[in-house]
């Protein structure tokens, strides 16, 4: 079909909308990461790294995961959630990748999660209408640990994350712990919680980046939560994220240091890892992708897969 000059100015304006960097390291070099050799150890059940991604965001998943294993060290245990848009090329794609892992269709999880939550109706209701609500239920549903190791898929590791590292290990450690956002993005009033449900809610928690303990997330904790009014009311992705806070501040909570915390800004700097939400994702490409290239990433991944 021949596209109007509007359709081929529409599509030009998507593809350079932050400039030709962006554009160059996002359709050029991104895809580079595809030659790279699989990662094939990643057994370690001392906690497991879980995963939520989507068809647009897979391949972005695949530097996560790489520039974690790569900058930690560690080869933790892995599964990897799809939410229902990814194809058998994207799913076979990722399990050549990471051949260990478990990779869990929307379709099994759907089955399994709606056995589960028969006697719990809002907690049921909000993971069918909710596009995030399987990274709040799937993960536990699903976890073979008792820790998990909660990534977004667009994190991206330049440095061992140290802090990290030593809290997901210390067996004595027993709060979960999340990476700060830049500004508070819940759904509810922290007064309203102490009011109603009788604890604080730690402010600025962002589920990008997360150690969760299986007894934490309670089923029917979040069946009590999600009766909190306006709750349901906000912006899709901050329900999940308000959820996750709730059931932690309930259950014992504090944040990663400043380095891991959320910025909207530029600059690396000397943090660990980044989290490249939303209003930044164009930098992932421009400023995190371009930047593990100059340092030779893409080579040392090899080197480091084949002497893993």
């Amino acid at each position: 079909m021949r596209l109007t000059p509007g359709a081929l100015w529409w599509r030009f304006r998507q593809r350079f909308d932050h400039g030709v960097r962006v554009a160059w390291y996002r359709d050029v070099v991104r895809p580079r990461i595809l030659l790279t050799p699989p990662i094939e150890d990643t057994v370690d059940k001392r906690c497991e790294i879980h995963a939520l991604t989507s068809k647009g965001d897979w391949l972005n998943l695949i530097w996560t995961l790489k520039s974690f294993y790569v900058a930690s060290g560690r080869r933790y245990a892995l599964c990897i959630h799809d939410d229902g848009s990814l194809g058998d090329a994207e799913l076979a794609t990722l399990s050549h990748h990471f051949p260990a892992a478990r990779i869990i269709r929307r379709t099994d999880a759907d089955a399994k999660l709606t056995y589960i939550l028969r006697d719990f109706p809002r907690s049921l209701q909000f993971r069918k209408t909710n596009l995030f609500a399987p990274k709040l239920f799937d993960p536990i549903a699903f976890l073979e640990s008792d820790r998990l190791a909660l990534f977004d898929s667009d994190l991206l590791f330049f440095a061992k994350p140290t802090a990290y590292l030593q809290r997901l290990e210390d067996s004595q450690y027993r709060r979960n712990t999340f990476n700060a956002d830049n500004e508070v993005s819940y759904t509810v009033d922290p007064e309203v919680v102490r009011d109603q449900i009788g604890h604080q809610l730690l402010p600025l928690v962002n589920a990008g980046l997360a150690l969760i303990h299986r007894d934490s997330i309670r089923w029917e904790w979040i069946e009590e939560f999600l009766g909190l009014p306006g709750l349901l009311n906000g912006h899709f992705w901050r329900i999940e994220q308000t959820l996750h806070a709730l059931c932690s501040s309930r259950f014992g909570v504090e944040l990663l240091p400043d380095e891991y915390s959320v910025t909207l800004g530029r600059g690396i700097g000397t943090r660990p890892v980044r989290h490249y939400v939303g209003p930044i994702r164009h930098l992932m490409y421009s400023e995190g992708i371009s930047t593990l290239n100059k340092r030779g990433f893409l080579s040392m991944e090899q080197a480091s897969s084949a002497t893993s």
